[in-house]
């Protein structure tokens, strides 16, 4: 596990300062790097990973639910392999944007699902309740100031991708589109968009989900973090008052 040596951006909190609830944490890397299954270790080692939806203190929201409806032409450049999903513009960032700041604000957030087949989001999303600790992971998430600045824990995940299985068995893509798609377009817009964003992490860790030494001295500083507000009681919360999304 490696520190940045570059100016933080997050705001530090001592023994004695109020840790923010909820508490932001941005996990960021390259496509197929290990960042959901870093996400999913740290939230199983806080013991959250079998809680109720309802019930959780920590949740996991993915940058790839923030992706934009492709327009008819776009769509068939994505059937192509030819469409840049890594790309900052194929994010919906000012939903993405909005949606973090109601999540900050304490709302229950209907977050997009997106369909890889069709290229848009679905009708219905799925609802996330006020929690104490917000992972957010996608490619993305520190390119944008906006977004950047609101994090108060950076993490990014630096191993070496390899998107082909995960492609073929998730998305229902072939071997020559995928093969064409990483070469022309993925590696191109980690190396341009992504990669220099390394620099804003609090900690860097290499080897991804397999680091578990990494892992561990981040879930116990996340429960140190958290532990003033042991006490806080939670609040009962109204599933219907659901800060919906634009379609």
């Amino acid at each position: 596990m490696a520190h940045s040596e570059e100016t933080r951006e997050s705001p530090r909190f001592n023994g004695l300062e109020k840790v923010p609830k909820p508490f932001l944490i941005g996990v960021a890397g390259g496509t197929a790097s290990g960042k959901s299954s870093v996400c999913a270790k740290i939230m199983d080692q806080l013991g959250q990973a079998e809680v109720d939806r309802r019930q959780r203190q920590v949740c996991i929201i993915s940058q790839d639910s923030f992706y934009r409806n492709l327009t008819p032409e776009e769509h068939q450049r994505a059937i192509r392999g030819n469409f840049n999903f890594d790309h900052p513009d194929a994010f919906d960032m000012d939903l993405m944007i909005q949606t973090m700041k109601d999540i900050a604000s304490g709302k229950t957030v209907e977050i997009p699902t997106y369909d890889y087949v069709s290229h848009k989001r679905e009708n219905t999303g799925q609802a996330v309740y006020p929690v104490d600790v917000v992972l957010l992971e996608g490619i993305l998430v520190f390119y944008f100031p906006e977004l950047r600045n609101m994090f108060h824990m950076k993490l990014f995940v630096d191993t070496d991708p390899d998107t082909l299985l995960r492609d073929i068995q998730e998305r229902g893509r072939d071997l020559e589109k995928i093969l064409h798609q990483y070469t022309s377009l993925v590696k191109p817009a980690f190396e341009e968009f992504c990669l220099p964003t390394k620099k804003y992490a609090d900690v860097i860790i290499p080897r991804g989900a397999d680091n578990t030494v990494a892992i561990d001295l981040i879930v116990q500083h996340i429960q140190e973090l958290m532990r003033p507000n042991r006490n806080f009681k939670r609040q009962r919360y109204n599933s219907d008052s659901i800060v919906g999304r634009p379609h």
